[in-house]
């Protein structure tokens, strides 16, 4: 099938409770779902610090890219949001350790909050196989 859907759960609560999938691949491109820097049961991990939980929230992008044969390299867009705009170095810095040999296009967004408080940083990503 042509346009054949392929998804990806990671058996976090915030999927079956919103309804989606955390990435989902149609034909050679793989959309990830906006994902935070948390553990597979969902919680925050480094509460406060918005550099450990933007690489976590890569390395979550990246097991979930795995698992569909690909990598970090095969990002081609990242959206960031950032609950404080004031420390977007400190994401910065996390983003281009982990995407700065990959260089997608990306935006990065200032938002008044995410779903839990102890949430700084939210990625978005789009991969291409």
């Amino acid at each position: 099938m042509k346009n054949k859907r392929t998804k990806i759960f990671t058996g976090t609560p915030w999927e079956p409770k919103v309804g989606y999938a955390r990435a989902v691949q149609v034909g050679d491109t793989v959309f990830v779902s906006g994902t935070t820097g948390t553990d597979p049961s969902g919680k925050v991990l480094s509460p406060g610090d918005a550099y450990a939980q933007t690489v976590q929230a890569a390395r979550n992008i990246e097991n979930a890219l795995k698992r569909l044969g690909l990598g970090l390299e095969h990002v081609v867009r990242t959206r960031v949001y950032l609950t404080d705009m004031e420390r977007w170095e400190e994401v910065a810095k996390g983003h281009a350790e982990c995407f700065g040999q990959v260089h997608p296009a990306t935006t990065l967004v200032g938002v008044a909050r995410l779903v839990d408080p102890d949430m700084l940083v939210e990625i978005e990503a789009v991969a291409v196989a």
